[in-house]
């Protein structure tokens, strides 16, 4: 009897266990692709090429017109302040001086006459030969032929100077960057004749998009290389930012001067500007898709090697460039960082890293060497 109840009861337990509910299964990681944080020289994607200029560059004209009759300088010459550039046909400046120089004689000569002629009435006024009215006559006629004296005398200047601005001179030492002008040719005044150029301060003109505005104006380092001289980089430093878009290319120009220049930088080279933070070296770079958001603020899912799970960390976006964006802070190299997918983790979530990619550095060799710290 004992045998049969034992096992019933054995047969009753195994039953009852067949009736529990079986344990839920672990769900598979998710699958994603990650990318390991690696580095990139703070200004590789922000480099822009210009030409070498002068600051201070005008066109030079002459301020009478006339007929060129000889031209002294062609385009690159050097020339200091004071030497002849060009000369305009002198005849007619010459005849206007001599014109100039007869009214002038003529207005002294009756200057003279009228003045003798006033002291003679003063002393016949003084005997009572004549009147008052007749004295004051000969005052007027005496302050006529002043004023017609003084207005022969700037006559006469006005003529010299027109006859010296046929000769046009260089008012400080430059270097003549082109020329419009040839021998023979009839020129207005203030036609443009020549461009002159004080090479003492150099700049680089470029075109900056308007998504880099802000990024130029906050840079705390600009390097500039002139292809001529690539190993050779050059500090430099904002000076004007135009107002306004350029309506063909909707980009701004930009003006970045050269702090130390030296005699391998020539007006007209072709150079490099290289916008970036020398105190920064590289940065973090990052593809777009790997940011997420939390509480309104960039942030990236994080792998943790050891467990495979993943935790939304908070970062700090340094620059959106064109290959991503840039970590100032929030996140060191070799953390391993979900690229794709994103938007579908929850934090402490196990994940399968599908694929990994190491950020790889490109920029262009002189730039990133004067860049980096201690470069």
């Amino acid at each position: 009897m004992s045998r049969s109840r034992t096992l019933l009861l054995a047969v009753l337990a195994a039953a009852l266990a067949a009736c529990g509910k079986p344990e839920a299964e672990a769900p598979a990681p998710r699958p994603v692709i990650a990318q390991v944080a690696g580095t990139k020289p703070a200004e590789g994607a922000n480099v822009y090429s210009g030409e070498v200029r002068a600051r201070y560059e005008n066109d030079l004209a002459f301020r009478v017109g006339g007929k060129v009759v000889a031209r002294f300088v062609d385009v690159g010459a050097t020339v200091k302040k004071g030497e002849s550039l060009a000369r305009l046909d002198p005849q007619d400046a010459q005849l206007g001086v001599e014109s100039a120089r007869s009214q002038l004689a003529a207005a002294a000569a009756d200057h003279v006459l009228a003045q003798a002629e006033l002291e003679r009435y003063r002393d016949l006024h003084a005997r009572q030969y004549v009147s008052r009215a007749v004295l004051d006559a000969r005052q007027s006629t005496f302050d006529t032929t002043k004023a017609r004296l003084e207005q022969a005398r700037a006559q006469a200047q006005v003529a010299r100077n027109q006859s010296s601005y046929t000769t046009l001179v260089a008012e400080s030492d430059g270097v003549i960057t082109a020329v419009n002008v040839e021998a023979g040719q009839v020129v207005a005044a203030g036609q443009a004749v020549m461009r002159f150029a004080r090479p003492e301060e150099k700049e680089v003109a470029i075109s900056v998009p308007e998504t880099r505005l802000g990024e130029l104006r906050d840079a705390n380092g600009i390097v500039i290389a002139v292809w001529a001289a690539p190993d050779r980089p050059y500090r430099g430093r904002v000076r004007e930012i135009a107002p306004n878009a350029d309506p063909a290319t909707r980009t701004f120009a930009a003006k970045i001067s050269f702090v130390e220049p030296d005699a391998a930088v020539r007006l007209g080279m072709t150079a490099n500007v290289a916008i970036g933070d020398r105190a920064t070296g590289d940065v973090i770079a990052l593809p777009l898709t790997a940011l997420a958001e939390v509480d309104g603020k960039p942030a990236v899912w994080v792998v943790d090697p050891s467990t495979s799970r993943v935790n939304l960390r908070p970062v700090a976006i340094g620059a959106y460039r064109e290959d991503g964006v840039t970590v100032r802070d929030g996140l060191r190299p070799g953390e391993v960082v979900v690229t794709a997918g994103v938007h579908k983790l929850v934090p402490g979530e196990t994940v399968r890293v599908l694929s990994e990619t190491l950020a790889s550095p490109r920029s262009r060799a002189a730039l990133e060497a004067a860049v980096r710290p201690g470069g």
